[in-house]
Parts: C-alpha cells; sequence; structure tokens
C-alpha cells in the first residue's frame, strides 16, 4: 500500500481528453493584513495613493478577499482554494478582521457554496495553489466539540491535490513566517486524502497545475479549460490587481527576486495564450485578462473580464 509520502502518478494526456469545466467564482470571506507587509519594499508615501481614502484601517491594514472557484463537468465538482475556515481563535478573529456571518462566526467555504446549492460531500476534489492557512486552511473544519485542535474534513470525499515541493515544506514549516502552516488543516485526516504532484502537469481531464514559485517554493497556479477559453486562478504571485507592477512582492515572499521573474513571466503567458486571471486575494473585481496598451506591445496590464 502506498504510504502518504508516496508521489502518485497520474495518467498521461494520451489517455485523459480535456474537458471544458463550467467555473462559478465563490467569495469565502473577507479579511485584512498589514498593508507594508503586502507591498513590501513599495514605500508607504506609494502605495497609500492607491487607496481611496478610509480603506486602510487604523491598524494599517489593507481589505482582501478570499476566493475560490467552484468547477463543474459532467456532474463532477472540484474546488480550487478554500479560504481560512472556521478554526481562529477570537483574537486571531479580530488580528485579521476575518468577515463574520449574522449569526456571529466566521463566513467560510461551506457559506459560499451553500448560496449556490452546492454540499461539502459532493466535491469530489479539492486543488490548492499552497497551503498557507488563507488558502487551505478551510480543507478542514470545526467538529461537533468545536475544538480547533481536533477539527473535522471539511470535503470528506474528495482527494486534495499539492505540490509535493509545498506539501514538504508545510509540514517542515518552511517559511519566512510564522504560524501559516498549521497543524489543525494539515492534519492526519488531511495527510489520507493528498495526492501529490511534481511539476507543469494535467491533474484532472482539463486541469493543469503550474509552479510558480517565489512567495513559496512549491506555489502553483491552476490553468482550467473552459468553453470560454483558459482560465487560470493565480496564487499569491499576484494577489490582487494592485500587484500587477512588477516590485510589487509581498514583504513576506520566500523569494522576492523569483516572484518578480515568475510574475513578468505569467504576465507574458497569459497575454499570449488568452488566459483570463482569478486573483486569489482580490476584494473587488477579481476576473482580469492581459493586454497590451495600444502601440506598446511590450507594455501589459490588465483589464477587467467575466467568466
Amino acid at each position: 500500500m502506498k504510504g502518504v509520502f508516496d508521489r502518485i502518478p497520474w495518467p498521461s494526456r494520451d489517455i485523459l481528453h480535456p474537458m471544458p469545466w463550467s467555473p462559478t467564482l465563490l467569495r469565502c470571506g473577507s479579511f485584512r493584513l498589514d498593508a507594508g507587509c503586502m507591498f513590501g519594499l513599495i514605500p508607504r508615501v506609494v502605495w497609500t495613493r492607491w487607496f481611496p481614502q478610509g480603506v486602510i484601517d487604523d491598524a494599517n491594514r489593507m481589505p482582501l478577499q478570499t476566493n475560490s472557484l467552484l468547477l463543474e463537468s459532467t456532474g463532477r465538482l472540484v474546488l480550487v482554494e478554500v479560504g481560512i475556515g472556521d478554526k481562529m481563535s477570537p483574537k486571531e478573529h479580530q488580528m485579521y478582521a476575518q468577515e463574520l456571518t449574522p449569526a456571529g462566526r466566521p463566513r467560510t467555504i461551506l457559506d459560499a457554496l451553500h448560496e449556490i446549492n452546492a454540499r461539502p460531500e459532493d466535491i469530489s476534489a479539492v486543488i490548492c495553489t499552497h497551503l498557507h492557512f488563507d488558502h487551505a486552511g478551510g480543507l478542514t473544519r470545526l467538529g461537533t466539540d468545536n475544538d480547533p485542535a481536533r477539527p473535522v474534513l471539511t470535503f470528506p470525499n474528495a482527494e486534495i491535490i499539492s505540490q509535493a515541493r509545498e506539501w514538504d515544506d508545510a509540514l517542515a514549516g518552511r517559511s519566512t513566517m510564522n504560524k501559516t502552516y498549521l497543524p489543525n488543516h494539515l492534519n492526519p485526516e488531511v495527510r489520507e486524502r493528498i495526492r501529490l504532484v511534481e511539476g507543469e502537469r494535467e491533474v484532472l481531464p482539463g486541469i493543469t497545475v503550474i509552479p510558480v514559485p517565489g512567495h513559496t517554493w512549491g506555489q502553483q497556479v491552476i490553468k482550467i479549460e473552459t468553453p470560454r477559453g483558459p482560465v487560470v486562478f493565480c496564487n499569491d504571485v499576484m494577489p490582487t490587481a494592485l500587484h500587477a507592477p512588477p516590485t510589487t512582492n509581498h514583504a513576506y515572499d520566500v523569494e522576492p527576486y523569483t516572484s518578480i521573474l515568475e510574475r513578468a513571466k505569467l504576465f507574458a503567458r497569459a497575454a499570449s495564450e488568452k488566459w483570463t486571471l482569478v486573483l486569489d486575494h482580490e476584494p473587488n473585481h477579481p476576473v482580469h485578462r492581459v493586454e497590451a496598451e495600444a502601440g506598446k506591445p511590450d507594455s501589459l496590464h490588465l483589464v477587467q473580464a467575466g467568466l
């Protein structure tokens, strides 16, 4: 029997035929992070000009969203990204200004699924860009005892797909930040469901993962074939539209220069292959295309689009 750390092979493209997926954008809950950390070396006097007055709060935090995609094809449901989840302590809720429901509990991926009449037990696969808590915390949820140290699987029938390097780094806690790879969303139940892949490859018919290191070493974007063309769910190489300029890295990227190079490669490939991009933390309009400015074919910029 294969162990959890075995790199499980997957059939090649000559066996699997790409099929189109219908994507639905999910909003799994807003939160806030320190804006200085989100823009790294960009001086405060510069990035404050990018926000309307009053958007940055008194704690110097900017608004963000945990975006996700629900993919449907021939009755199969797949999730890309699962957000923070419900296991934060009251102190952490306040620290991150995590969005609360009218009932006073954190908004999660389950609320977003409920709003479109989708059930967590019907999800057959979950693909995360990386395993930080704001992207993969929703892999588990509070159980009946409400003890965050004993969570249960949010998607009991789903395999979880991750780059092998990301999984190894997550278990070892290799990160520039403390408390970002959390044991309660990387627990034994998750380990039993994990499928590890290496490099760019098709992981399901019509769904390809593409490594984009920089923020973490094992981070990936997810390319989905849809009836309207390729849709690519971006990771923290470009979390918001404000992070399109080359030098707008996080302060906590493990390799900032690599992030700059990978973002440029992503832009170029998105333009040439006509990708529609979904930005993982964009709080306003997260769906964009990359186009060249008129008369400047080498000057690329984001243009709002639809799925």
